[in-house]
């Protein structure tokens, strides 16, 4: 049975003083920070192509910051960047707003949370998890097929940069965990790596790794982002 991993990786640190919620708007950029985490989440991967894993391609979200993310990636391996809008961040009712927990007090907006299961303020879950794994089993079968060592037992590895709340349900529902979850328990943090480890078409270990552990405490925190 052919073997692969598919390494959903979160986008860096963005710059973004205002503290807006920028869902998939455009011209929000790294960081200088984010930029930092990159290109150490660059060295990472290589470190694994070092040790053999066979890493044959990449794939970005078609927002700025993940595109911005993939470069180092790019540069580091000597892979093109292919774009898959299928794991682009999810639709938000609150994108553009910034101050979100006093807009949740505000009654005109009680409306939109009214089932968080769903979740009635944005992209419902189950859609996010459908169009996250057809863009990570297309991205795995090309693997597959690139791969310059099949047959001698390594998996084709491929690497997916997306954003926290796809990444995350993505990951709840191969663990087969329930999807509506508390947003601050969300284990996914910037520059994150969620390992899924195939055989064939089933998905038989989820692995987790943060690569720029030692620069998130300088990170900014903005939720949904």
């Amino acid at each position: 049975m052919q073997r692969s991993t598919v390494h959903l990786v979160r986008h860096g640190e963005v710059h973004n003083p205002d503290g807006v919620l920028y869902g998939r708007l455009p011209e929000f950029h790294l960081s200088d920070l984010g930029r930092q985490m990159a290109v150490q989440m660059a060295r990472h991967f290589q470190e694994r192509r070092d040790e053999g894993a066979d890493i044959v391609h990449l794939v970005a979200s078609p927002l700025d910051r993940a595109q911005e993310t993939a470069r180092p990636l790019a540069e580091t391996l000597g892979l093109s960047v292919s774009t898959d809008e299928r794991i682009i961040e999810a639709e938000n009712r609150f994108e553009g707003m910034s101050g979100i927990k006093s807009r949740l007090r505000q009654p005109r907006n009680w409306p939109l949370l009214v089932n968080p299961l769903r979740p009635s303020w944005g992209e419902p879950y189950r859609r996010q998890v459908e169009r996250m794994m057809a863009g990570v089993h297309d991205a795995r079968r090309l693997a597959l097929e690139l791969s310059a060592d099949e047959g001698r037992g390594r998996p084709a590895e491929v690497i997916l940069v997306s954003h926290q709340l796809p990444i995350w349900v993505t990951r709840l529902a191969a663990e087969h965990r329930r999807l509506w979850h508390d947003p601050r328990q969300r284990e996914c943090t910037l520059t994150s790596v969620t390992s899924l480890d195939f055989d064939g078409e089933t998905i038989r270990r989820v692995r987790y790794a943060e690569p720029c552990a030692d620069l998130l405490p300088e990170a900014a925190n903005v939720p949904g982002a």
